[in-house]
């Protein structure tokens, strides 16, 4: 086989090192360059762009060959002069990409960054969102403003709420200045103001939230995920006391920006402005955001809906069913062992208790089971699905059930005999 056809076989193969035709050193030169003009800051962006030309001459980048290698690198050596800093490759001729991350998508395609608008247990309200879709204030019906509208008015009559941010990686200020408003009085001064090259401009929204909910309790779940947009909501609510953050701190870019076409297929996102807080006189840059209950992520959601009901139980604003749903979130009773399932397991009238490996559930007709955990050691047990409901067993003498009841924290309470069909 010819040494050219060889060469012209590994280059099929390998259509990434086609592309790659121009030099690190220039790429970096470009992304520097850019830098140097869009920067935020003028003399810090004369700053950075020296110190990445710097690196280049030096050789840093020299034996990156591969495109997506280089963007990797020059990413990891620009981001910890601004955590916004990224440079990206895609094959010439593809779309660019986005904000975020990857191609421009229609926002509507992915509900406008709400993922998913929930009632927990306990009348708490859940709205998690993925990122912070844009808003045209112009347009009275711009579909962002309608879609957050139709998720809060889904959470009006909760008696609190929790806004899940800790897998949100930012987005336009337009939706954190609007959504913070849906929680805060009429022309409140908890607004960042950014800087730019010339001029500012504020967070504060164009159109203000119609019915904000001043008072009701309010929590933000945060992590190391937590970027940019989502970073400015959990700041200004959080240092205007109106909310609880609850989770990690966050990843510490503050700066806002977009992406620059640097030719070849790259791209370098670059902050073009700085936010300020009224409250604080600056940002969190770097640092994060830091919240005041500090928990694993994973772990934010239950401590968040723990604290809700605890203030709702504490303030008199909660029903019995609140109180009992806390109880269950708290609750550390270990599982039955596996005599006592034995010994619990069985006919109940027209219900069925089935023994698991590791516990019970409750089976009724055709219905879909339901998994009980255990609330206490004397045969107390809550749903699984639905904490505010128990069902507690009635046992003899001898620790056999003779019949179980299901108990709803308006005082009703059902009781079905072991063994015997219900009228």
């Amino acid at each position: 086989m010819s040494r050219s056809l060889v060469l012209l076989l590994a280059g099929l193969l390998s259509p990434v090192s086609l592309l790659a035709a121009d030099p690190p050193r220039e790429v970096a030169g470009r992304i520097a360059a850019t830098i140097e003009n869009e920067y935020f800051d003028p003399a810090a962006g004369t700053r950075i762009a020296g110190e990445l030309r710097r690196a280049s001459d030096n050789g840093a980048f020299d034996r990156l060959q591969d495109p997506r290698e280089l963007a990797t690198a020059l990413s990891d050596r620009l981001r910890p002069l601004d955590r916004h800093f990224v440079v990206r490759w895609s094959p010439p001729g593809t779309e660019p990409p986005g904000p975020q991350r990857g191609p421009v998508r229609d926002p509507a395609t992915s509900n406008f960054g709400i993922r998913r608008v929930q009632l927990l247990p306990g009348n708490i309200g859940y709205l998690e969102l993925g990122y912070f879709a844009d808003i045209d204030f112009d347009d009275p019906a711009a579909p962002a403003r309608v879609a957050i509208d139709a998720a809060l008015q889904l959470l009006a009559h909760a008696d609190a709420v929790v806004v899940d941010v800790r897998d949100n990686g930012g987005g336009s200020p337009a939706m954190v200045g609007y959504l913070a408003s849906a929680f805060v009085a009429p022309g409140a001064k908890i607004y960042n103001t950014f800087r730019w090259r010339e001029g500012g401009a504020s967070e504060a929204p164009g159109y203000e939230h119609p019915a904000p909910r001043t008072t009701v309790p309010l929590y933000v779940l945060t992590s190391g995920r937590t970027g940019s947009a989502a970073e400015a909501f959990a700041y200004t609510l959080g240092n205007a006391g109106r909310a609880v953050l609850v989770g990690e701190a966050t990843g510490g870019a503050a700066n806002p920006g977009r992406p620059f076409d640097v030719g070849g297929g790259f791209s370098v996102f670059v902050s073009t402005g700085s936010p300020v807080s009224p409250i604080t006189g600056r940002n969190w840059e770097g640092s994060g955001v830091q919240p005041q209950v500090e928990v694993e992520a994973a772990e934010a959601l239950v401590r968040a809906q723990e604290l809700a009901l605890a203030r709702l139980v504490a303030d008199g604003g909660g029903d019995q069913g609140a109180s009992w749903v806390l109880e269950a979130l708290r609750s550390r009773a270990p599982a039955p062992d596996p005599a006592t399932v034995q010994v619990l397991a069985g006919e109940y009238g027209t219900l069925r208790i089935e023994a698991l490996s590791d516990g019970l559930q409750l089976r009724q007709g055709r219905r879909p089971p339901q998994r009980l955990r255990a609330l206490d050691a004397a045969g107390l047990f809550y749903f699984e699905s639905d904490p505010a409901r128990r069902l507690r067993f009635d046992r003899g003498a001898d620790g056999v059930p003779v019949a179980l009841e299901l108990v709803w924290p308006e005082g009703e309470v059902v009781r079905h005999v072991r063994g015997q069909a219900a009228d």
